[in-house]
């Protein structure tokens, strides 16, 4: 999409029966019909860019149902038909309202950042009603009631766009999550592959081992985003511990891995594998619970790391661990 050109979004809200886009889905449609992404694989963009048009030059939001038929189903891959409900704006920039404006502006401030937030779009016919929602609980654009504030904080705690209804008012929360990362709890040849992978799949990475030999002589190809020469308890508390988090401690040494465990068990990482054999794992269940960690807390460490691929090689222990790190990030879609 053309900078500084008008447009209009395009956001489906509810879907039933095989509607072929999920809810979340958008498209943005320009001014001069240009448009990005989709809402229905085709079968019913043509009649939303119609209904955007005049959305974009009025700013006057408009909610669109559609029943998609058989005989059209089956043009776009589905078997039995759908109805979908979908949702048309214009963008917040083009408003004339310093709040609509403000929250546009502070969401963009905040993808730069790379800090997530929610963006809360009024689902009601007339102007638009947008407020961004930090992670930190402060605000930009529209006021927001302090119940209404909750419920996006926990939509973005859990990961997930969704509609949230209030005093008969309905909302589309917009999760826009930050760049996820991976900690990384010692460096080995483990570390080298599993850094790459992660990388490849847009994760930041950040490896800590306070063993010099480990984190000055291992060789990366492709380098983490930052590597630290301290213990996990130094340095962890300096980053956000929370649900766009993976941990993972590969150091084979219960001081190091020990020290790590006892501050991602308390906190709201997402993930936290261990490497070790079943009778490793037993060990450190053992020593978790003499230091005072409840069985809830424990069960949430994966161990034996990684989905089961009869991995050997480093390379293949890597991507058996990326494989479970992705398949719970991809949990919350």
């Amino acid at each position: 999409m053309t900078a500084d050109k008008s447009f209009a979004m395009a956001t489906v809200l509810k879907t039933w029966g095989s509607a072929p886009r999920p809810v979340g889905s958008t498209m943005l449609i320009a001014e001069d019909m240009e448009m990005a992404g989709s809402v229905s694989g085709g079968c019913v963009e043509g009649a939303v860019i119609r209904e955007a048009l005049p959305v974009i030059q009025s700013g006057e939001s408009r909610k669109l149902a559609f029943g998609v038929s058989d005989e059209a189903a089956w043009s776009v891959g589905l078997s039995c038909g759908g109805k979908m409900e979908v949702f048309v704006e214009r963008c917040p920039a083009f408003d004339q309202r310093v709040e609509e404006r403000a929250a546009w502006r502070a969401l963009q401030e905040q993808l730069r950042s790379n800090v997530g937030g929610v963006l809360l779009s009024k689902m009601e016919e007339g102007p638009g009603h947008h407020t961004l929602v930090l992670p930190d609980g402060t605000t930009e654009g529209q006021p927001l009631e302090e119940a209404l504030l909750r419920e996006a904080l926990r939509a973005y705690g859990e990961r997930k766009t969704q509609i949230i209804e209030m005093a008969e008012t309905r909302y589309f929360a917009r999760v826009y999550p930050p760049r996820s990362k991976m900690i990384i709890i010692g460096a080995a040849h483990i570390t080298v592959d599993l850094v790459r992978l992660a990388q490849l799949y847009d994760f930041e990475t950040i490896v800590i081992d306070p063993r010099g030999i480990f984190t000055n002589k291992t060789q990366f190809p492709v380098p983490p985003d930052q590597i630290f020469e301290n213990y996990p308890a130094e340095v962890l508390n300096n980053f956000t511990l929370d649900a766009y988090t993976y941990a993972i401690v590969l150091s084979h040494d219960p001081k190091i891995d020990d020290n790590a465990l006892h501050l991602l068990l308390p906190s709201e990482v997402a993930y936290i594998g261990a490497l070790g054999s079943r009778r490793t794992h037993d060990k450190r269940v053992r020593r978790l619970r003499e230091a005072g960690f409840s069985e809830e807390a424990i069960s949430r460490i994966h161990a034996p790391v990684g989905v089961d691929i009869k991995a050997k090689r480093p390379n293949e222990i890597a991507l058996s661990i990326m494989g479970e790190v992705i398949g719970v990030k991809n949990a919350y879609l």
